[in-house]
């Protein structure tokens, strides 16, 4: 028997489409559909994927004849799998954005600690170690979210570098309207933080100031990861950039390899230039925090700004060439 009769077989027995056989191998459907019609041979890695989805061993699968293997109704993909997450995406997602939203307010709440406490003493300790010891707590506590977070995202990618989105138009819709809730209420809790300052400069205030940007923030960030997971096409782009050109070719076919080769060259540009932004505002922010400027976080607040105009720019330009 031969590869395609196998694979064609196995697919059956589980009730599974292309689409969701190239999802959970990390290819494109396209890429099955040449393997079943003997017009393309995956490669070793994908082979023993397949050997793990399948139980079977890689000279069963290549020379040997699973034909006579019998349907395995427990593990059939549901029929209405076609919209199905059969690679755990979602899940993923949803787990990451609140690890980072975690992380993130952590972070903030140590500033919080830091000014609430700013100025009192603590034994013999000096004034500024109680300041210093809850920012140095909340860097901490928060790291230990926010890296286990994009190490768990990182091994995702390479274990699936391309996923069909399966998302209806009615989760696409939702979760759109889900980010504009958040992004008001994240700002307007923000901007609630802001208009406290005006009652006065002592502990207390900039304390309760800094609990709300804690607040505003995560809703921000956790939305916006949120938001930003229903676009699998940039989800692919990314996983795709840490791969070589041959092997994104292989991923998503010929045909488009083109195109999504140019669309990750335009996002390790913009990367590049939002990480230059985001060094220089790091370098400002603690300039000004080392002068006593209670304000120094804004420093970060103006990065994540220029970084969102540069991501915007060459969509503009696109935009008004076509025009023109």
């Amino acid at each position: 028997m031969s590869f395609r009769d196998n694979l064609q077989h196995l697919r059956a027995t589980r009730k599974m489409t292309q689409e969701q056989l190239a999802m959970l191998v990390g290819v494109s459907r396209q890429s099955v559909t040449k393997w079943e019609a003997e017009r393309a041979y995956p490669e070793m890695d994908k082979l023993i994927k397949i050997c793990d989805i399948f139980d079977c061993t890689l000279d069963e699968l290549v020379s040997g004849d699973l034909t006579g293997r019998a349907s395995e109704p427990a593990r059939s993909v549901p029929a209405v799998a076609a919209l199905a997450d059969v690679t755990g995406y979602d899940e993923q997602q949803i787990n990451f954005a609140n690890r980072i939203a975690t992380g993130v307010a952590a972070i903030l709440l140590g500033l919080t600690g830091a000014a609430f406490v700013d100025g009192l003493s603590f034994g013999p300790l000096p004034t500024d170690a109680g300041s210093a010891i809850a920012l140095f707590v909340g860097v901490i506590v928060g790291l230990a979210f926010i890296i286990p977070a994009c190490m768990d995202d990182t091994a995702f990618k390479r274990a699936h570098p391309f996923v069909e989105s399966f998302y209806t138009a009615e989760q696409e819709q939702k979760a759109r309207h889900d980010f504009g809730v958040q992004l008001t209420l994240g700002i307007c809790i923000i901007i609630a933080g802001l208009a406290l300052t005006s009652l006065g400069e002592n502990r207390y205030i900039i304390a309760a100031f800094f609990l709300c940007v804690t607040a505003g923030t995560f809703v921000l960030v956790r939305g916006g990861i949120m938001a930003g997971r229903i676009d699998v096409e940039e989800y692919n782009l990314d996983a795709l950039s840490e791969l070589t050109e041959e092997e994104v070719a292989s991923i998503v076919g010929e045909e488009r390899a083109a195109k999504a080769l140019a669309k990750i060259r335009h996002n390790r540009a913009i990367g590049s230039a939002c990480a230059i932004i985001m060094i220089l505002a790091s370098i400002v922010g603690l300039c000004l925090m080392f002068y006593g400027e209670p304000f120094f976080w804004m420093a970060w607040m103006v990065g994540g700004l220029l970084c969102g105009v540069a991501a915007l720019v060459p969509v503009l330009v696109e935009s008004l060439s076509r025009v023109q």
